[in-house]
């Protein structure tokens, strides 16, 4: 078996490596590390979670021990799609760098460029960074890339599905030629490919697994769900998701809770906060600050469930996550396997659950295409109610004759027209010899109209 001491790692990097607990590469590690250390382009393909980060940040360090950084020019460059990666990889670099005295610095939306502009004018060897915020920082003038020795583009697929290919390529074009560059993604979608071919070098082609596999230490199942009522159909699968989560027991130590929209997230984290849930969301919306103070208490296990949108699903390493629960089924297949690596980690067993209405079906066959399995179903933990039984029917009412309608009024008898208040009235009007004689038109009839023709000309 490979060891790190193997790898002809600098010897402080070994030291910070075995204080850190590890002592054995994984294959992408293995495989990316010695043709980085010999300068070579790297093309790692790896699903998440088998340690991709470390296979550039620790060739990085090494190569970078010898020399010194100038102000606004970094002398490599990271480049991940979210905050989140981007801190993670950040973090890597402090562990492995303990003992030597490298500078960084990490350029992310939410913090504020003076603090940023602060680091890069003393000088870094290493720039973490997304897309948008380097790209500010360079049409500033707060930034040249023309110093850049190493690159590196940590998932790509990624940036992909983000819409930041056209970032990357004019991040590409600002760096030089003879850079170095390591190229990690967990799927090779055309247009990566088209990127690859276009701005690596011969490079080294290091492919772990099959492209867009699922861990085979996770337990996978899909609850194929319906519900009763349009209105009533979200409550009806937030309920579900409390039953799941419920049915695991101690088992479920901690989870994230994927869906799709960022809208669901807050309403699905105040749901299971109503209902006594330890949880709270994160998504792209909330304030830098507050998503890592909610992502530090998920790692500390100070949160026991962290709902999420897809901006978590990327380069959260928390090794300990038991359970992932797909809230809604990805619309991207390969999202599935980025989200349900987030457990099953570093040789864990881990477990991942997903919610399936009907309009999402389609999704789950793009899915199942993908990963070239069927995810076993599960039963629904939330039976569906009973309905009530009808009364039984009473005989004696259907024998009873009903009443008869008539024009004269709705459900009005014919035998008690004569009774009815107006007949009354129309019966003393035509009894004029009654003492309650009604004087009408022709019972008072004025004199000059009484008298003959012969009689008005006369008078």
């Amino acid at each position: 078996m490979t060891k790190f001491s193997d790898l002809n790692l600098n010897s402080k990097v070994l030291q910070a490596i075995t204080e850190a607990g590890y002592e054995s590469p994984t294959p992408i590690q293995a495989g990316a590390i010695p043709p980085a250390l010999e300068g070579r382009d790297v093309l790692g393909i790896a699903q998440t979670g088998t340690g991709k980060t470390a296979s550039f940040t620790l060739p990085m360090i090494t190569l970078l021990a010898r020399g010194r950084a100038r102000a606004r020019m970094p002398r490599s460059l990271v480049l991940c799609p979210t905050r989140e990666l981007a801190a993670q990889v950040a973090e890597n670099f402090d562990t492995y760098t303990k003992h030597l005295k490298l500078t960084k610095a990490l350029l992310i939306g939410g913090v504020s460029f003076k603090e940023q502009d602060q680091l890069i004018d003393r000088g870094v060897d290493v720039l973490i960074a997304t897309p948008g915020r380097l790209l500010d920082h360079f049409e500033r003038g707060k930034l040249l890339l023309t110093g850049v020795q190493i690159m590196v583009v940590d998932e790509a697929d990624r940036m992909l599905d983000m819409g930041f290919i056209p970032d990357i390529e004019r991040i590409f074009s600002l760096t030089p030629f003879t850079r170095q560059t390591l190229f990690f993604s967990a799927t090779m979608a055309p247009e990566i490919e088209r990127i690859t071919n276009t701005f690596l070098q011969a490079p080294e082609r290091i492919e772990v697994a099959r492209q867009a596999t699922t861990s085979e230490t996770i337990e996978q199942g899909v609850v194929m769900f319906k519900g009763s009522r349009r209105d009533r159909e979200s409550s009806e699968k937030r309920k579900v998701l409390r039953a799941l989560i419920d049915a695991e027991g101690d088992a479920c130590q901690n989870a994230i809770i994927f869906c799709n929209r960022k809208t669901d997230v807050d309403i699905c984290a105040k749901s299971l906060q109503k209902y006594g849930y330890d949880a709270a969301p994160i998504h792209g919306d909330l304030d830098q600050s507050q998503r890592m103070r909610t992502l530090d208490a998920f790692r500390d296990g100070n949160l026991k469930l962290l709902v999420a949108s897809d901006v978590a699903a990327r380069g959260l390493d928390v090794p300990s996550v038991s359970h992932v629960f797909n809230f809604d089924v990805p619309s991207h297949a390969e999202d599935y396997v980025h989200r349900i690596g987030r457990t099953g980690r570093a040789g864990r067993e881990g477990k991942a659950v997903m919610i399936c209405s009907g309009r999402d079906e389609k999704n789950l066959a793009a899915i199942e295409a993908l990963v070239q399995k069927e995810i076993p179903r599960i039963d629904n933990p939330v039976k569906p109610a009973e309905k009530p039984e009808r009364a039984p029917r009473d005989d004696s009412a259907e024998d009873s004759p009903r009443p008869k309608r008539t024009r004269g009024g709705r459900g009005r008898r014919s035998s008690d027209k004569s009774e009815s208040p107006a007949n009354e009235r129309s019966n003393d009007r035509g009894n004029r010899s009654g003492s309650n004689k009604v004087v009408g038109m022709g019972d008072h009839l004025p004199s000059f109209i009484a008298l003959s023709f012969e009689e008005r000309r006369a008078g």
